[in-house]
């Protein structure tokens, strides 16, 4: 049975590299290397630095089929007419054109023109009521080719037409071409930043793999880790811990002690435990990860799982020890690749971090210099997606040192490194939203309302409409509106951000509570006294009863609320329950700093 294997597109990945099946083999098979972060690879819209670093820096993409034999030039074909699509002996050969096309270098627009004339051919020999293997196969490389010329658009409705038809009751040969189908479909979805029906054709795609396959079959958990990956990315944590746990079973069983599969499920392991929380668990995971790559001699993965470990020693405070292991991966990058490597900068801006949130503002700003010269020159190799990333960090930090417009250009070096790249829109809508808080900080008004505006068109575009993140973009945007006296719009930004974070967080999530009065002030602002009202009376009644009356909004919200009703010439009903028997255990903050949160509208950011 042939094997059927899980095909993805690394973010970070030069342009998209043509797979042909070939004749006698019609499979795809990836690239099985895997290396950092799914920054949650991140991919992810959030404008905040990944967790740690994941197992992977690339994600499984299929390699070009280097077919033994001499390279031929390929032969002009003269069709006088579309009746010679009729002879079957023409598909494969155009096929075979396609394939000698793309590796005699001669470009992939005179390939795309035989692979679609092939696939033409292969349809109009194909035997009624039979599924033609011949002709997935050729839409399969239709549309890797429309890919690699950046016409991600035109490749899904192919590969829409391709996952059609094969018949998975008719065996292994068709239930492979459907899988092929939904990983490649799911790769261009991704490419183009939807990552829910990315999500969605994984799925697919890994059902008929264990359907074919069985439930612990090896391959299914390459396939399960790649689609946890994919989680990762869109931030669904509980989803990826699943899978990710369903992977180390079989690779527990299947796989020998201490192997290298077992540590990548690890580290993918510790990014989820350390995105929920799980500090301790997470550490266990990378030091498990790191024994196993150790005997194995993989110094670099070492040098690597030894960040991840500063990072959750960090999260810990467990500052000395976090130097530690940050110095150790130090040395191994500077001795294995060079100082002006991108991961040594890399380390560099997570000892930044660490300078700054110890209070050492000079050594942070030195490796904050150090990390920027290497961004600013950086050795051949290195991707877009590498430099972006670094800066987005490094930015952050700018940031806390009070510094907004040296934060506001890195932000705009890294946006313009990846305009052009496919798969970035969720990231640029991430860093054009911080963007957009960032001016919100300076009074810059008009622009932050700007860059809220063009991340939330790339966020809907993207399928990320209903993420928490998409709902706080929102309400920031609100407030921006809210400052340029567009109070309608403010209104609808509000009320869109309350109903998707009411479905995502709850009611009684700090942000969505923010969106509640800041909607209840819009509202009395628009002369809607019953709405604000409503809004208010449920804001008190859930911190009565859940959340309890020692936070400092409480009584901000209670003072507006009773302001409203002398307007309208009503009184509370509810009496508040005693502040002993509802401690906030969970509010950190004073009245002084809750005060500076609330302008004089009383809205909430």
């Amino acid at each position: 049975m042939p094997g059927l294997v899980s095909v993805k597109t690394p973010p970070e990945a030069p342009p998209l590299r043509i797979t042909v099946p070939d004749e006698n083999q019609p499979q795809i098979r990836p690239n099985t290397d895997r290396s950092e972060p799914v920054n949650p690879k991140t991919t992810s819209p959030a404008p905040r630095r990944p967790p740690s670093p994941s197992p992977s820096t690339s994600r499984a993409k299929p390699s070009p089929d280097r077919s033994s034999g001499k390279k031929k030039s390929p032969e002009k074909v003269l069709l006088a007419d579309e009746s010679s699509l009729d002879n079957p002996d023409l598909g494969p050969f155009l096929l075979k054109l396609a394939r000698d096309t793309i590796a005699s270098g001669d470009g992939p627009a005179k390939a795309l023109d035989y692979a679609l004339r092939a696939s033409k051919s292969f349809e109009r020999c194909a035997v009624v009521n039979e599924p033609s293997l011949d002709l997935a196969m050729s839409l399969h490389v239709v549309a890797a080719i429309y890919c690699s010329l950046g016409r991600l658009e035109e490749a899904i409705p192919v590969l829409e037409r391709a996952i059609g038809v094969p018949d998975v009751s008719r065996g292994a040969d068709h239930a492979l071409a459907a899988f092929s189908g939904y990983m490649q479909l799911g790769d261009t979805h991704s490419m183009l930043g939807q990552l829910d029906r990315s999500i969605e054709c994984y799925k697919e795609g890994l059902k008929i793999q264990m359907e074919a396959l069985g439930d612990t079959d090896p391959r299914v958990a390459e396939t399960c880790r790649y689609l946890a990956e994919a989680h990762v990315q869109a931030m669904q944590f509980d989803e990826a811990e699943n899978l990710c746990k369903r992977t180390l079973e079989i690779h527990r069983v299947h796989s020998p002690p201490a192997s290298l599969e077992e540590a990548a499920d690890r580290r993918l392991m510790a990014l989820i435990c350390e995105a929920k929380g799980d500090y301790e668990s997470a550490l266990e995971h990378l030091v498990l990860a790191s024994m196993v790559m150790i005997s194995n001699g993989q110094d670099n993965e070492v040098a690597a799982i030894d960040v991840s470990i500063g990072n959750i020693y960090l999260s810990l405070s467990r500052f000395d020890e976090a130097v530690f292991s940050y110095q150790k991966a130090l040395t191994v990058f500077k001795s294995s690749k060079g100082d002006n490597h991108p991961s040594v900068a890399s380390v560099f801006v997570r000892l930044a971090d660490l300078y700054y949130k110890t209070g050492k503002l000079r050594e942070s700003r030195s490796y904050c210099e150090n990390a920027l010269r290497i961004y600013a020159k950086p050795v051949p190799g290195t991707t877009a997606e590498e430099i972006a990333s670094g800066m987005t960090e490094v930015s952050a930090i700018y940031e806390s040192f009070n510094e907004p417009d040296e934060a506001l250009k890195l932000l705009q070096k890294a946006m313009k490194l990846l305009e052009d790249k496919p798969g970035q829109q969720g990231t640029i809508a991430g860093i054009e939203a911080r963007m957009g808080v960032m001016f919100y900080m300076v009074g810059r008004y008009e622009e932050a309302r700007g860059s809220f505006e063009s991340a939330v068109l790339k966020l809907r575009a993207s399928g990320e409409r209903k993420s928490a993140f998409f709902g706080v973009v929102l309400n920031q945007m609100g407030l921006a509106c809210v400052q340029l006296f567009k109070i309608d719009e403010a209104a609808e930004l509000f009320e869109e951000a309350r109903a998707i974070l009411e479905q995502e967080c709850g009611p009684c999530h700090q942000d969505t509570l923010g969106v509640y009065s800041n909607l209840a002030a819009t509202y009395d602002a628009l002369g809607r006294v019953e709405d604000a009202i409503e809004i208010l009376e449920y804001v008190l009644k859930l911190r009565e009863e859940k959340l309890g009356t020692a936070n400092p909004d409480f009584d901000d919200e209670k003072k507006r609320l009773v302001e409203l009703l002398k307007e309208a010439g009503r009184s509370r009903n509810k009496n508040a329950k005693s502040l002993e028997n509802l401690i906030d255990p969970n509010s950190k903050r004073t009245k002084k700093e809750a005060s500076k949160k609330w302008s004089a509208f009383g809205f909430r950011s």
